[in-house]
Parts: structure tokens; C-alpha cells; sequence
């Protein structure tokens, strides 16, 4: 099935909340990291500025700036209605109001929209999805899923999950999936299969707690090496 511009709704989040909702430490931002199913977020272009190795993967970049542009203006309002109709599955805390939670979204949106065409002339923003990445076993330190694998879990099957998981892990030494619900802020009905199911193939999962929740009950990430990486690649051992 082809895939259009017009199916996507994009909703960037910011260099800080990746921060916080990967965890991630001065030395995990010395490795060479993906992130998949990026979007416009701005934490490609905002590593890239202070020296960082990233590259980020998601099929709306075979689009333009510009028409990623006139998508978010598109539905940057359907979305904002959405969170007030939804407000009570989320925590107003770091983020006051559905206004502010707009403007901040949309910042981090502007950046991306700034830095897009260049980035992408570049190599650091690659059209691509999940369950098949365009890259080498093991070309990335951490690779990092925000928002969509867990989600997604009613329209996304748990084979669509295992698949994605696995190819996650063929590409990366350690992958970060946040968070592990699905919409509605209820845990994911694919987590446990899920952990069960690597488990067997010998794959080490870990459900962490991190700083950051908006979601009600969001504020879990897991973390998953595959068998042969264990002990291998600790957060802290940089790539050129």
C-alpha cells in the first residue's frame, strides 16, 4: 500500500522530553543513536547542533519541508481538540494547558522544519518504517521508538511489534521504547506477550521509571538487548 502525506498526523516533541523520556545521560549522547518514527521532533536537530552522532528514520520524510509544513498546519488544531477532549488522561503539570502544550510542540516542530532539508541532504534524516530499517546490524549505540510502537497497540498487532523489536535490535546495541501504553493511558496489552515472547529468544528486557510523565501512568520505558549484546556496548563506550 502506498503511503501519503495525508494519513499522517505529525506532533514533534522536544529535545528535553526525549531526554527524559529515554533517561539519557551525558554518555548515552556520545553513541551514535536512532530514533525511529521521529517526525518533526527536534531532537535530531538540536543533538546535531551540539556535536552528537543521530540519525532519524520515519517515512514522512520522503516529503518535503514544505509539505510537512502545510500538514501540520493541517491538523496541528484537530490534534490540539483531541487533548481537550482527552484532558483528563493527562497530568498538567510541566505542561499547564492544552495552549501551552501547543506551543511548545510547535516549537520543537519549527526547529525540525529549519533544520529538515539540510539534515536530510546530510544523511541524518532517512525515509524509512518499521518492521524493515534501511541500515547495517548493529550501525547504531541506542536506537530510541517514541510514541508509537506499545501506542498503537489496537491497530498494531503483537507480530508487528515482535518484528519491529527484533529489527530495532539487529540495528542497535540497546533499544528505548517510551512509553509502554497505548492510547486510552492503559498499559499496553502487548507488553507482556511481548517480554514473555523475547524472553524465550533469550533477549534481556527491562520496564524502567523515568522523570517524565504527561500521560496518566505514562512515565515507563523498556529497554531491550538482544542475546548476543548483553554484555556487551555499556552506555558510556562512545562511536566515532
Amino acid at each position: 500500500m502506498s503511503y501519503t502525506l495525508s494519513e499522517v498526523v505529525p506532533w514533534g516533541r522536544s529535545y528535553d522530553e526525549y531526554i527524559s523520556m529515554f533517561s539519557l545521560s551525558p554518555a548515552d549522547l556520545k553513541q551514535r543513536i536512532l530514533g525511529c518514527g521521529d517526525g518533526p521532533s527536534s531532537f535530531n536537530s538540536i543533538l546535531s547542533s551540539k556535536g552528537g552522532s543521530v540519525v532519524s528514520v520515519d517515512p514522512s520524510y520522503s516529503f518535503t519541508a514544505e509539505g510537512i509544513r502545510k500538514r501540520i498546519k493541517e491538523t496541528y488544531e484537530v490534534v490540539l481538540e483531541q487533548a481537550r477532549k482527552n484532558k483528563d488522561e493527562f497530568i498538567w503539570k510541566n505542561i499547564s494547558s492544552v495552549e501551552e502544550l501547543g506551543r511548545i510542540r510547535m516549537a520543537a516542530m519549527e526547529l525540525f522544519l529549519k533544520d529538515f532539508e539540510n539534515g536530510k541532504a546530510v544523511g541524518r534524516y532517512i525515509s524509512g518504517s518499521l518492521p524493515q530499517l534501511p541500515f547495517h546490524d548493529k550501525e547504531f549505540g541506542i536506537a530510541l521508538c517514541s510514541h508509537f510502537l506499545f501506542l498503537y497497540s489496537e491497530q498494531l498487532s503483537e507480530g508487528f511489534h515482535f518484528s519491529s523489536i527484533r529489527e530495532l535490535c539487529r540495528v542497535a546495541h540497546e533499544v528505548r521504547i517510551f512509553p509502554i501504553l497505548e492510547l486510552g493511558a492503559k498499559k499496553s496489552r502487548h507488553v507482556k506477550p511481548l517480554v514473555a515472547a523475547l524472553k524465550k529468544e533469550h533477549y534481556r528486557t527491562e520496564i524502567k521509571k523515568v522523570l517524565y510523565q504527561f500521560q496518566k501512568g505514562g512515565n515507563e520505558m523498556i529497554i531491550i538487548k538482544s542475546p548476543n549484546n548483553c554484555a556487551h556496548h555499556r552506555a558510556g563506550s562512545a562511536t566515532a
